[in-house]
């Protein structure tokens, strides 16, 4: 029996902070508009062959609306592929944003623990940022995020 082997990214999201904090609508990061924004920047640069080719095994795993952290799985043969889609993405919607791979790794285990440290002291400096007085419905959100990323299976 062959074990289909598979590339897991932890993906930090930056979003334009002149976009973020002036007067327009903040985007909110979801699973739905990554994916979206990735699959286009594949047709975009790989055509529908090498999208088609990418898309048995892509999927966005988790994602948390608040640190902007995400986990992203593809194929071994197709990751450097799909990394370099993620880098020629420039916008979701109509909001600039930049990707920086901060965990490539075979195991969902190891891109867990990425992504928990990353996640907790994203979350701390977030605490700060706002001065200690965090909305309990962002809180709600962010602790609900960190169990989908504890009960996270491949």
């Amino acid at each position: 029996m062959v074990q289909f082997k598979n590339r897991y990214m932890v993906m930090e999201v930056f979003i334009d902070p002149n976009r973020e904090f002036g007067g327009q609508e903040p985007i909110v990061i979801s699973h739905f508009n990554l994916a979206k924004a990735i699959k286009d920047s594949m047709l975009l640069n790989f055509g529908e062959c090498g999208l088609a080719l990418s898309l048995l095994s892509f999927q966005v795993k988790y994602v948390n609306p608040v640190t902007k952290v995400c986990i992203i799985r593809t194929s071994r043969e197709d990751h450097e592929k799909v990394w370099a889609a993620i880098t020629m993405v420039r916008s979701i919607g109509k909001c600039p944003i930049t990707f920086n791979l901060l965990d490539l790794s075979g195991s969902i285990r190891a891109c867990k623990a990425a992504a928990k440290k990353c996640d907790e002291a994203k979350f701390e400096a977030y605490k700060l940022a706002s001065g200690g007085c965090v909305k309990p419905e962002i809180t709600h959100t962010v602790e609900s995020c960190f169990e989908k990323l504890k009960n996270l299976e491949s």
